[in-house]
């Protein structure tokens, strides 16, 4: 019998459906992978922001996340939204339970349209807790810039150096995103921690308002990669090749009155 590459991801569902646990689901099963679940909290969400924020009891998160851990298995666990300092060292005990090697965190504290998404004791313990365990993590700028301790972060150049010292810090793989910048030259930084080596994954710079959940598909996506058997490089730049793709095809669309997502479907839409 034939074995799906499996991958669960642990985060915030979003009723607009174009971030969190949406396009988590969307992008590992565009990516060629089966997609498992464990929903963190509930968010009052849809293009134009997030309202309200509900979190999940903390036994039915765990239940979840052994349910599918003991059962059903992954090959990477992706790790989206934890809001609370207990979730964090929850998924930290599950993740050393279970053995999970390939984890892949984007350490979400905000949201596109500004509502924060973590309590500020929950980012103490990802640093201490849930990133030295991590594979890989995925930062964006303003995320780099609270992990390395207030460092701004404003100029292309600068961004090589701070993706090997968070690298540094945290003893994990980084792929640095370089959406906030203003360059027409996009260009994310991987440092690959296990063979000490930096990569630049260069793409065109998209002009749309159609950007929300690109953190969590990029992630996504490098989780689905790695589930696979690619190597970390190799899973850098096909998942960097996806979410320019959707970012690219969903730009033709309109949905909604704020941010609108990607096109996570955009190889099988035809």
């Amino acid at each position: 019998m034939k074995q799906y590459n499996r991958v669960l991801t642990i985060a915030g569902s979003d009723s607009g459906g174009g971030a969190g646990i949406q396009a988590d689901i969307k992008a590992i099963s565009a990516c060629g992978c089966y997609a498992a679940s464990a929903i963190t909290a509930i968010t009052v969400q849809n293009t134009l922001g997030v309202e309200a924020v509900h979190a999940v009891p903390l036994d039915i998160l765990e239940g979840q996340i052994v349910a599918v851990l003991s059962d059903i298995g992954a090959d990477a666990v992706k790790i989206g939204m934890l809001h609370s300092s207990e979730v964090v060292r929850l998924v930290r005990k599950l993740l050393d339970r279970f053995d999970v090697k390939n984890v892949v965190l984007d350490p979400v504290m905000v949201s596109t349209s500004g509502h924060k998404l973590i309590e500020d004791e929950a980012i103490d313990a990802l640093r201490e807790v849930l990133l030295p365990r991590s594979r890989v993590i995925t930062p964006n700028i303003p995320e780099a810039e609270i992990l390395l301790g207030g460092v701004e972060l404003k100029e292309q150049k600068e961004l090589p150096q701070a993706a090997e010292k968070l690298a540094s810090m945290y003893g994990t793989s980084v792929l640095l995103k370089a959406g906030h910048l203003t360059e027409d030259k996009l260009v994310d930084i991987f440092y690959d921690a296990e063979n000490k080596s930096i990569h630049y994954l260069e793409s065109a710079r998209v002009h749309t308002r159609n950007t929300h959940g690109t953190g969590c598909t990029l992630s996504s996506a490098f989780a689905a990669m790695l589930a696979k058997g690619e190597s970390l490089e190799m899973a850098a730049r096909d998942a960097k090749d996806y979410i320019n793709g959707a970012i690219v095809s969903g730009a033709d669309y309109t949905i909604g009155h704020g941010f609108g997502p990607v096109n996570h479907f955009y190889a099988l839409w035809k």
